[in-house]
């Protein structure tokens, strides 16, 4: 059923950290909802090719609104959050008058939507879902090394989120026992709804030699720049490779943007190894597509912490959607993930991940076993379509709670 009080079911989206339709798991779930008869608009910010303010996509309403330079401390944290706080507002009440909206799906980061959310449902009865992307608190955590004042804060506004939701969406079983454990949600009122790869838009492409700098093999990476994702271990991992083990054969192809791109740059730079090193920045889907079939083994060095543990990474699951061998640190959720389609290297140890890659790299054919079996995995388990009945399933409870 998709008509709420005999008019069709209509969803307020409220992302904060990416634009649409970049986010590819909000953009899986809004395109799901609008192919089931639902009226879906999404409130989030401008980013690099997401600049207009206001445009529809595929019959969806994308209000997007800017936001100060991504925050780093306390203080950018504050600006950042107030303004997309006073964006959300503003950007919902407009929805209201032109489209209306029967629900608003509250996406995290931050986790401060609720105060958006809690005032619609308070005032004007709306539903309020919440989508559990990041475990804020380890986020935190992670990102400073302390739990502080302010990881305790993060405890809070989680704990609120789940308090003011109807339903909540967790990426993965981790996710929903946080649910239900820490943030108090009736398990019954808790869906796992994984973010599978959409196989139309992973496409096999032609490998682009050029890629490899001239070099035998590529080590492919896509993702966000950043400490608590690992990229600093993977580069002292290619410089392992390619200073201590003699392998100039080997480039490495980096995929994404984020604060510490610029960094990151620099740290391979001092660690000799730049002209083996490849930094895109955020790229087309063409180009991403492009490094990662022209790639050999394929690479996720997210720290070992209590957030990485715990969480689904979309990378893994789209190296896998390409048939690529995967080499990572041995993390809960990644190992669920990938299964058969990764080796995995002791926790935090980089010389143990470039052993594990130039053992992938001299074993052509152990690439080809692994890779046929991750492709095999998301063809039959992991795919976004399987995710779809679930997605449906907490939207019929949210409209009949």
């Amino acid at each position: 059923m998709t008509a709420f009080a005999g008019k069709p079911r209509r969803v307020l989206f409220i992302v904060e950290n990416l634009p649409s339709p970049f986010d590819r798991r909000v953009w899986q779930e809004a395109t799901t909802l609008k192919g089931a008869g639902y009226e879906v608009s999404i409130i989030c910010p401008t980013g690099k090719g997401f600049e207009a303010r206001y445009e529809c996509l595929q019959g969806i309403h994308i209000y997007r609104h800017t936001l100060p330079t991504e925050a780093d401390g306390a203080l950018g944290y504050l600006v950042e959050y107030s303004a997309a706080l006073f964006w959300e507002f503003v950007l919902a009440w407009r929805v209201l008058r032109r489209h209306g909206f029967d629900a608003i799906h509250a996406c995290n980061p931050p986790d401060l939507i609720f105060l958006v959310g809690g005032f619609f449902k308070l005032f004007l009865g709306k539903k309020f879902l919440f989508d559990h992307h990041d475990i804020n608190p380890e986020l935190y955590e992670a990102k400073f090394g302390r739990r502080d004042f302010f990881y305790r804060l993060m405890v809070l506004f989680e704990r609120w989120t789940f308090k003011t939701a109807d339903v909540s969406i967790a990426t993965n079983e981790s996710y929903k026992r946080i649910a239900i454990e820490r943030g108090g949600m009736p398990a019954d009122k808790v869906y796992v709804v994984r973010s599978g790869p959409m196989l139309e838009r992973l496409k096999t492409v032609p490998p682009v030699p050029a890629l490899k700098k001239g070099r035998r093999y590529l080590v492919g990476y896509v993702g966000v720049m950043g400490k608590q994702e690992g990229i600093d271990y993977l580069l002292r991992a290619a410089a392992h490779i390619v200073r201590d083990m003699g392998r100039t054969d080997v480039h490495f192809g980096l995929v994404g943007g984020g604060t510490e791109l610029e960094e990151m740059k620099r740290y391979a730079a001092e660690l000799g190894i730049a002209e083996h090193v490849t930094f895109t920045g955020r790229v087309p889907d063409q180009d991403l597509l492009e490094m990662l079939n022209t790639a050999d083994v394929c690479v996720n060095p997210d720290v070992a912490n209590d957030m990485n543990d715990k969480s689904t990474m979309n990378k893994i699951m789209e190296y896998m959607a390409l048939g690529k061998p995967i080499v990572q640190f041995d993390l809960t959720e990644g190992r669920f993930s990938a299964a058969e389609a990764s080796v995995y290297a002791t926790r935090n140890d980089e010389r143990d991940m470039a052993r594990k890659i130039v053992e992938l790299l001299d074993d052509p054919q152990r690439r080809e076993r692994m890779g046929r079996f991750g492709r095999e995995r998301v063809e039959n388990v992991l795919e976004w379509k399987y995710e779809v009945p679930k997605l449906l399933a907490a939207y019929d409870r949210l409209f009949t709670a």
